[in-house]
């Protein structure tokens, strides 16, 4: 396992720096074990997941976690090596790691997904805030918007759906030892998917690329991860504010 993947805290370490703030929030990676093309390694939605987390907590006093590693990949099933687990598996996994949290007097979490097919953790996130406990699902469409212009990405978000120009670069960026040859010439698009999650991702492309990753760069990879980290802010205010506000003014 690549070690950067997994917190390196000692207890005494999380004790120090929960000290220092008001309310402790902790970061949870989700991403996924499923085909990325013949250019990026199947755990490439876990290895984003755990670059944004880990630009957070550079940056912010949370309490990282180690990531859920395998997701809800459905989608991908027509190619080798792609394993899932069940929604309501995922679901299970993170409420009981919030609950976890909340005894050891942790009581807000991030939820740093890094990949799209996980839609329960919305579910997850909602249904926590319904019941009064802090939860927020990261990054927000929003913020991937704005870090893609930041970065100078070319591709839309609708166009750059899987193994394409943002996460290409990000690895490029984080583990470039990870990245095969070919991605240059691999870009394929399929912007029209609405029959998707019937037909799954093999009735789109043969390669399992939909985007442009031949547009990745390294550069472009750490300035989606900076933009990230900056738009983590609101979030961060949010979770560990005394009344939870939305940013508007309206109470969350």
């Amino acid at each position: 396992m690549d070690v950067s993947l997994v917190p390196a805290d000692t207890t005494e370490d999380v004790r120090r720096r929960g000290s220092g703030v008001p309310r402790q929030v902790a970061v949870l990676p989700v991403g996924s074990f499923e085909q990325h093309g013949p250019h990026l390694p199947l755990a490439t939605d876990t290895l984003v997941a755990c670059a944004v987390a880990r630009e957070i907590a550079a940056a912010y006093p949370v309490h990282l976690l180690p990531p859920v590693t395998i997701g809800c990949s459905h989608e991908h099933a027509d190619w080798p090596g792609t394993v899932s687990i069940s929604s309501v598996t995922l679901h299970a996994v993170v409420r009981d790691i919030a609950d976890s949290l909340r005894r050891s007097g942790v009581d807000a979490l991030v939820v740093v997904n890094g990949h799209g097919g996980n839609y329960v953790l919305g579910n997850v996130v909602q249904e926590s805030s319904a019941r009064g406990e802090r939860m927020a699902l990261f990054p927000a469409a929003e913020d991937w918007e704005a870090a893609r212009e930041r970065a100078g990405v070319a591709t839309s978000l609708l166009t750059d759906m899987h193994a394409g120009e943002i996460e290409t670069s990000i690895l490029l960026h984080t583990h470039p030892e990870y990245v095969r040859p070919g991605y240059e010439a691999a870009d394929f698009v399929a912007d029209d998917r609405r029959h998707l999650l019937s037909l799954g991702m093999s009735a789109y492309t043969d390669s399992g690329v939909i985007g442009r990753p031949s547009l990745g760069s390294a550069e472009k990879g750490k300035e989606l991860l900076a933009s990230l980290a900056d738009s983590f802010g609101a979030c961060f205010s949010l979770l560990t504010s005394e009344t939870v506000t939305a940013p508007g003014g309206e109470r969350g």
